[in-house]
């Protein structure tokens, strides 16, 4: 989680809504890495979670990332949530709970819907309290 926090800081700096994600295999080693980047490339879909995932499945030649743990500071929306479904992904684990905008435990519930394919292990709320002020911070800023 602490490379997850390390990439919202990046994210922070550079104006974006501060999320980090980062992929590691079951031995611990890092597959990727990102935060979000929708103000930079003016893309809705930027999101730390879909772009740790893309740069994974590119550099792995592979859609499935089944024996992959996701680390990300933020409870994942529904859209970030489906892709995780869809990569099969082993396990997620999140730090602050998103009551608002939150697909896992909040909203839609992904994971709980009948037509989800593929249901992560899900570990939510580690390091919360260091990755809800990351985006406390940020936002108190920018008011």
């Amino acid at each position: 989680m602490q490379l997850a926090l390390a990439e919202a800081e990046a994210a922070a700096a550079a104006g974006e809504v501060p999320v980090g994600a980062v992929l590691a295999d079951s031995d611990g080693r890092i597959l990727a890495r990102a935060h979000n980047l929708v103000e930079r490339l003016n893309d809705p879909t930027a999101h730390a979670e879909l772009l740790a995932i893309r740069d994974a499945a590119q550099r792995l030649g592979t859609k499935r990332l089944e024996d992959a743990s996701l680390y990300v500071t933020l409870e994942p929306c529904a859209m970030c949530a489906q892709a995780i479904a869809l990569a099969r992904l082993r396990r997620l684990v999140f730090g602050a709970y998103d009551p608002k905008g939150g697909g896992v435990e909040h909203g839609a519930r992904i994971f709980e819907q009948g037509t989800t394919h593929h249901r992560p292990e899900v570990v939510g709320g580690v390091r919360e309290s260091d990755c809800a002020a990351i985006l406390r911070d940020f936002f108190r800023a920018r008011r």
